[in-house]
């Protein structure tokens, strides 16, 4: 029995996750906050870029989540 395109994509992904997630278990530390190279605003600004992703993520699942399902609305 052949594996289906879905299979075989969801396997190459999966394979191709697992070394990025290690990688991601390395000591480097791209921005040091406290350096004296001034890099504590590029931290900021860093951060406040990941939270506005983020909240900008959460309000579009929602949205998309209220598409699909148009019998919950409150």
């Amino acid at each position: 029995m052949r594996p289906s395109l879905a299979s075989c994509l969801r396997r190459a992904g999966l394979v191709a996750a697992v070394p990025l997630l290690l990688a991601g278990c390395t000591a480097g530390q791209p921005v040091d906050a406290g350096g004296d190279n001034g890099q504590g605003g590029l931290a900021f600004v860093l951060l406040a870029v990941m939270v506005f992703i983020f909240a900008f993520g959460m309000f579009a699942m929602d949205r998309v989540r209220r598409r699909r399902d148009p019998d919950d609305e409150e």
